[in-house]
């Protein structure tokens, strides 16, 4: 019988379900858990491959017939917001993005729940309870950290942090080479404000601010409407067979990326 040590990754498949992105099909996914003192350069190591992470599962789609599904990071020392990213900037300079320690609140779960409510009734994530949001936030072997965005108060610029109600949230893992935006959510009374795209745009300028050359963005499916806003942060690469090609056009071919 061959002996496996305890921090060697053990990989496994899932069985078929029905395709999240793409109606009519199905996906399969390989998994494996981070847990441990390697899990950090694991999660970097398996990020770079394509892999993303919920909770202590970092996964991966491996359907037999399709490879619809592409990681994206976004180049952040060369991103240029385009004149529509731009307005949504302008329309949440009012707010301030605190990062702080994993510490999941009833605020939270307040705000959590009625973006599921309002956008993802019918989602998988539909029935999860405060004890869940808690476990989605905690069970990390990784340095993850919450971006919590309230309007600008009197002290942010000395303290960093806004004030007044919450008004959306970002979970994310800091890597040895980016941010990976693990999971967001925002009130769906502030939609007007673009929240999920102003929260893209300001991990780009965390980013450059850390000295991090990307910020992964997870998977880009191109006949998904649900993931297509992904394609718009550019330049951004994208995880091919033969490695990351760099895209600096939605509508430009794949080009490889120079070595």
């Amino acid at each position: 019988m061959t002996q496996h040590s305890r921090d060697t990754p053990q990989f496994y498949l899932t069985a078929p379900s029905p395709c999240p992105y793409l109606p009519g099909r199905e996906e399969r996914k390989v998994f494996t858990h981070l847990v441990g003192e390697r899990a950090p350069g694991l999660n970097d190591l398996l990020t770079h491959g394509g892999f993303r992470r919920s909770q202590s599962i970092a996964y991966r789609p491996a359907c037999e017939t399709c490879r619809a599904c592409v990681s994206v990071r976004v180049i952040a020392d060369q991103f240029k917001p385009s004149r529509n990213m731009r307005r949504v900037l302008d329309a949440n300079a009012g707010l301030v993005g605190d990062m702080r320690a994993l510490v999941p609140t009833s605020e939270q779960y307040s705000v959590f729940r009625s973006y599921l409510d309002s956008r993802h009734r019918d989602g998988g994530m539909a029935d999860m309870t405060v004890l869940d949001y808690a476990m989605m936030v905690e069970d990390s072997h990784v340095k993850t950290r919450l971006v919590e965005y309230r309007r600008r108060g009197p002290d942010s610029s000395i303290n960093g942090r806004g004030s007044g109600n919450l008004l959306a949230v970002a979970l994310t893992d800091v890597l040895g080479d980016g941010l990976s935006m693990v999971y967001s959510f925002f009130d769906p009374e502030e939609a007007w404000r673009s929240l999920g795209t102003f929260m893209i745009l300001d991990h780009i300028e965390r980013a450059k601010r850390m000295g991090l050359p990307y910020v992964y963005l997870g998977y880009w499916v191109r006949d998904s409407r649900k993931m297509d806003y992904k394609s718009r942060f550019l330049p951004q690469e994208r995880l091919m067979p033969d490695g990351w090609v760099k895209v600096t056009s939605e509508n430009e071919a794949l080009v490889p990326k120079k070595r």
